[in-house]
């Protein structure tokens, strides 16, 4: 998978460039998803995401589904980390063409074409210093890495389950010696 599209011309044979995600037949022209494209490029994907989230047109819907299935591609398939994706490159191509044709006046036909296109986002990892030109900006932003962030929550989890097992079982062996035994004469 290589070519102008994803400006690489002097490349490796058989070396992988990213991973990508199709969406074949959708039925929207090309030209009205371009410019959604266009906007996402060479941008990290959880940035990528916001703006497709917040995006009115109905291609960024189709599109933010398509970026979410190839980070799940890259994370599943590749084992990437999707911290350190970002979008390589992303294309929309025409597809087929469905001609119908709606009647007009004195008998005459008039031509409809419903278009579709195949919608192309390959994703790969971003390099070291473009990784560390990220971290420092969400830095200064007071914005922590996604990643650092959930495993801190799930540790403060654990640790509030374990605090919670604990006075469980705790309170259950005090219940036991505290009571005290009563002996039931019939």
């Amino acid at each position: 998978m290589t070519g102008p599209k994803l400006n690489e011309f002097s490349f490796v044979a058989g070396e992988k460039t990213g991973t990508k995600a199709v969406a074949r037949w959708v039925r929207m022209s090309a030209k009205k998803v371009r410019p959604v494209l266009d906007l996402i490029r060479e941008k990290d994907v959880q940035s990528a995401d916001e703006i497709l989230q917040f995006t009115t047109r109905e291609a960024a819907h189709v599109v933010r589904k398509l970026l979410a299935s190839a980070v799940a591609n890259a994370q599943n398939n590749d084992e990437l980390d999707p911290e350190v994706l970002y979008i390589k490159a992303c294309f929309a191509d025409e597809g087929p063409t469905l001609k119908r044709f709606r009647p007009r006046a004195k008998g005459r036909a008039g031509r409809i074409n419903k278009r579709t296109c195949h919608i192309t986002v390959v994703v790969a990892q971003l390099g070291d210093d473009r990784l560390a030109v990220l971290q420092a900006k969400n830095a200064g932003r007071g914005v922590a890495p996604a990643t650092a962030a959930r495993r801190a929550r799930v540790e403060r989890s654990r640790q509030r389950a374990a605090a919670s097992a604990a006075e469980t079982t705790e309170s259950d062996n005090t219940s036991t010696t505290d009571a005290p035994e009563t002996n039931e004469e019939n």
